[in-house]
């Protein structure tokens, strides 16, 4: 097949601020370009960095108006919910521990909010602006970006319909090598922001790439964790957080799983794997081959199912914008999120109904769930790789 899927028309165009994705910012460029895609949103304002001068250089940069820059999140939330043209929703992207304090100025002004991943750092926190959500029936997401893929989509539906039967174990990993060396030493941004608990919060590893294989195991396969056993290891010379973890899991109706991650894992640039094991048959998904998926089926051959040219389910087809042997990666699954986002807004907005498929994002409780499953992996881990009830 060498047709790509019919083409996706917009429902219309809503305006954002963000907060954070000033100057050096990988993930807020991310977004602004997912967003900007498929003519989704328009950035309208912004508090883009902790100095007013990364804020001005961005939003320069950004072409949005002057007197919508702001120089905290506090005033911007503010400001922009007295506007008649006030932004939409908003998108936080700045260090781990900001993100309870900027979502709740937002969410207490009636604007909507998403997140990047961890929604927070402490459970507590994301429970509050949980219910804060939900008192003002303000509809927020966080992004957990793989969940957006095609094929993981596709795979979503594999289980769902008892393809591979009922699920008997689970391995995940995502090792990455990128903090072999000192790289927070050596002037490396994203490095700081990660290994800081300042920063960061309460973990490096499991909380950067462990909540990654905990988010895309629970949208697959709809496992709930009823327990874990997990050991966090400060490898790198110096350093607060870890970044190498091993976790044991089980979940609730008896499957067990296992996750590893890791930062100082010489050879890997990006290695998220999943795999999932039933009673008739098991699924393989390898973030850097994205566009793949391994079904085997018990006692038949294995196939390997390709994003636009074997027959996917609908709604996981719906997703996909090019042609077989075209990669779709990283931004196309961010802007998957986005699409299906700001097309339920949109229709909120509207004062129509919200069906499964205009929900198909993650929201808060994946966003709570991912800051507890850091928070029980930690605890674990001080009280010498113990099992905790989750």
């Amino acid at each position: 097949m060498i047709e790509a899927s019919a083409e996706y028309v917009p429902a219309g165009k809503l305006s954002y601020g963000m907060v954070g994705g000033g100057p050096g910012s990988f993930i807020g460029d991310v977004h602004r370009r997912s967003i900007r895609s498929e003519g989704l949103g328009e950035l309208k304002a912004g508090c883009f960095s902790r100095s007013p001068e990364g804020t001005l250089i961005t939003g320069a940069a950004q072409g949005i108006a002057q007197d919508r820059l702001y120089p905290g999140f506090e005033e911007m939330a503010a400001e922009e919910a007295k506007r008649s043209d006030g932004i939409d929703f908003a998108v936080v992207v700045s260090p781990n521990t900001s993100h309870y304090a900027a979502v709740k100025a937002f969410l207490s002004r009636g604007i909507p909010v998403v997140c990047e991943k961890p929604f927070t750092v402490e459970e507590g926190e994301a429970r509050e602006l949980a219910e804060l959500a939900k008192e003002k029936n303000l509809l927020c997401a966080v992004t957990y970006t793989y969940t957006g893929n095609v094929t993981v989509k596709h795979a979503r539906e594999l289980v769902r319909r008892g393809e591979i039967g009922d699920i008997l174990c689970v391995n995940g990993e995502y090792p990455q090598e990128w903090l072999l060396p000192p790289a927070e030493k050596q002037g490396s941004k994203q490095a700081v922001t990660r290994t800081d608990p300042a920063l960061a919060g309460k973990s490096n590893s499991v909380g950067d790439l462990g909540t990654h294989i905990e988010s895309l195991v629970s949208y697959i396969t709809g496992l709930r964790i009823k327990s874990l056993c997990a050991r966090l290891d400060r490898i790198g010379k110096d350093r607060v957080l870890e970044d190498n973890a091993t976790i044991m899991l089980e979940y609730q109706g008896g499957a067990r799983g296992v996750y590893w991650t890791s930062q100082i894992a010489s050879g890997y640039d990006n290695g998220l794997r999943i795999r999932i094991f039933g009673t008739k048959g098991a699924l393989d998904w390898n973030e850097e081959a994205c566009n793949y998926l391994w079904l085997s089926r018990f006692g038949q051959p294995n196939a390997l199912l390709s994003r636009a040219k074997d027959p996917f389910y609908p709604q996981a087809q719906s997703y996909s914008r090019l042609p077989s042997g075209h990669p779709e990666g990283y931004f196309e699954a961010l802007a998957n999120i986005y699409r299906t986002y700001i097309g339920a807004l949109i229709k909120q907005k509207k004062g129509e109904a919200l069906d499964e498929k205009d929900l198909d994002f993650p929201d808060l409780q994946m966003g709570i769930d991912g800051v507890r499953f850091t928070g029980k992996c930690v605890e674990s881990s001080e009280k010498g790789a113990v099992w905790v009830p989750v």
